[in-house]
């Protein structure tokens, strides 16, 4: 299972002047003590035991974090951090066949189990460094022997795979490291600007909770290979999010919320944006409480531009990540299709983490160099309609011999191939009020009574192992329903949109020309990495929609505070 959504991550920064935490790492070159260390692991471990180490890598990841809050109209305590984290990862046997290689027909766990979060020294204290490097190779190096046993067990008793590619693939060794000046908050300014936001969302009756937040991570990764690479870089991630709950009179819990996402202060919005964001906020979540429910319906849709951009992350982007494609217990939907047409022929996606904005939005998903060490590029999926490429990491696949830089995980998890920024783009596309139009035409042409528009979508989740459906789920968040005899639009609930990729594909009529982001954080087996999804707003022919998971307490019976009638 996969997830993508705007989640509010416990994200935060080291604060200025006024600010919560104080504290400092204790700076030095770490890379050389990781480096030394390393090169004592490798001399003492090559020839250790039966199986030799072939490659060892170390990555610490030092995280600051600020996470600045108000929940139903009050303020809560600031939170701060700075904590680092270490990951060790090493391979045994020979590039053929590995200790990562897949252990067919056991338990789940044998594969995608999550590996243990290291916490890693702040100080300069080079021996504690060093035990803490030392302890980590030591215990991977054990459980990397026990899990290679198994692999060439699990060989010998099961049949021969489909895919035969080698286990890992040699990357050229990059030598890089960057100046990380880190951000300076006004806290009392973001404060201010909260807490207005969350008395103004306390003076709605029908606003049952309600939370605003402005948080900050920053993160640099410090990493060397056996290879030859030492690489040092930083991100950072700077969200500030509206969320609003209400309640139907059946019991349906309803929501709205915004997100912005930056990478710099500067490129956050100002007071008067959030101010008139919350007050729209506001306007919808009444919409959607006394809105009718849409029952279970199949016809024509169109995804507004961000909702598209989670459409394709959903249901398409999954699908090309490498490791599926190799996997047996993978569904593998598009492993046999390259160079067949998967996509109507205006359509071309790729997939960039190189590009940090667009159209002066901030990308979440850009990064310099992936969680291998290899650096990050511009790939093209699919050109004109055709499938071109699959998302590589340093695990080949077949006809995908090398890495193209997306192997991605949240640390203290294994590398799978992951997505940055995919890029829906088109060669024919009209004006959005053209597209509405087109909706119409399709509506009447199928003599549907109505069709739908999703303005909003939270996120949602595919299947895509043989052992469950190959299907998918997406959550709208506000949904309009337009009428072909010329009724006025009207907001409606209650619906999630269903279906399998292979159908939803062969749908798409035509794309309007207003390419907008959507900034969220994908959960997979890698963990929880930030992600960016560029779309234009699409035109489909079908789609289903089922009715949600609907909870069956009534609204509240005490009024909310402040509301009692007179």
């Amino acid at each position: 299972m996969n997830r993508l959504s705007i989640l509010v991550p416990v994200v935060c920064l080291l604060l200025s002047a006024q600010g919560i935490y104080s504290g400092e790492p204790v700076q030095m070159d770490l890379l050389n003590v990781m480096q030394q260390e390393l090169d004592r692991s490798v001399s003492n471990l090559e020839n250790a035991a039966e199986f030799p180490l072939y490659y060892l890598q170390y990555a610490v990841t030092d995280q600051r974090k600020l996470n600045i809050a108000v929940k139903n109209g009050g303020l809560e305590a600031p939170n701060s951090s700075v904590r680092r984290y270490l990951d060790v990862d090493l391979r045994l046997g020979s590039v053929e066949l590995d200790n990562t290689h897949e252990i067919r027909g056991g338990n789940w766990r044998d594969n995608y189990s999550a590996r243990r979060i290291v916490d890693f020294p702040l100080d300069a204290d080079e021996d504690a460094i060093r035990a803490a490097l030392w302890n980590e190779t030591e215990y991977k190096f054990r459980k990397g022997l026990e899990r290679y046993t198994k692999v060439l067990a699990n060989r010998q008793v099961k049949v021969e795979e489909e895919d035969l590619s080698n286990d890992f693939s040699a990357a050229e060794p990059q030598q890089y490291s960057e100046d990380f000046e880190y951000a300076v908050v006004d806290t009392a300014h973001w404060q201010s600007i909260l807490k207005k936001v969350g008395t103004y969302f306390s003076g709605y009756p029908f606003v049952i909770k309600s939370s605003a937040s402005f948080a900050v991570t920053e993160e640099t990764t410090f990493m060397v290979n056996s290879e030859g690479s030492r690489l040092k870089h930083s991100n950072r991630y700077i969200r500030f999010i509206l969320n609003i709950n209400g309640m139907a009179e059946d019991g349906m819990e309803l929501s709205r919320y915004e997100t912005w996402a930056a990478a710099s202060m500067n490129n956050l919005p100002e007071e008067a944006e959030i101010m008139a964001t919350a007050e729209r906020l506001v306007e919808e979540l009444e919409s959607l409480i006394g809105a009718p429910v849409v029952n279970p319906y199949i016809g024509p849709a169109i995804l507004r531009n961000r909702a598209s951009g989670v459409f394709f992350h959903e249901i398409f982007g999954h699908r090309l990540e490498g490791h599926r494609q190799k996997s047996e217990s993978e569904g593998q939907t598009f492993t046999k299709m390259l160079g067949e047409e998967i996509l109507p022929v205006i359509i071309n996606v790729y997939d960039d983490p190189t590009i940090t904005q667009f159209k002066g939005v901030d990308l979440r998903g850009a990064y310099k160099f992936d969680d291998e060490g290899v650096r990050s590029r511009r790939i093209t999926v699919v050109e004109k309609g055709v499938l071109k490429n699959f998302l590589t990491t340093r695990s080949p696949i077949e006809n995908f011999p090398e890495s193209n830089g997306h192997a991605r995980r949240q640390f203290g998890r294994a590398t799978v191939a992951r997505m940055g920024n995919t890029i829906v783009q088109s060669d024919t596309a009209v004006s959005f009020d053209r597209l509405r139009e087109m909706l119409i035409e399709e509506i009447k042409r199928q003599e549907k009574p109505y069709g739908l528009i999703f303005n909003d979508i939270s996120g949602g989740f595919t299947m895509t192992g043989r052992r469950g459906p190959q299907a998918f789920k997406v959550k709208p968040l506000l949904v309009t329903r337009v009428y072909a005899d010329g009724s006025p639009d009207e907001v409606v609930r209650g619906v999630d949109i269903v279906g399998t990729p292979l159908t939803s594909f062969s749908k798409i009529l035509m794309t309007a020309d207003d390419d907008a982001v959507f900034n969220g954080t994908c959960g997979a087996e890698s963990g929880m990495v930030p992600v960016s999804a560029i779309s234009p707003s699409i035109l489909v022919s079908e789609i289903e929609v089922e009715k949600v998971r609907k909870g069956q307490e009534k609204p509240p019976i005490l009024p909310h505070p402040g509301h009692d009638k007179k």
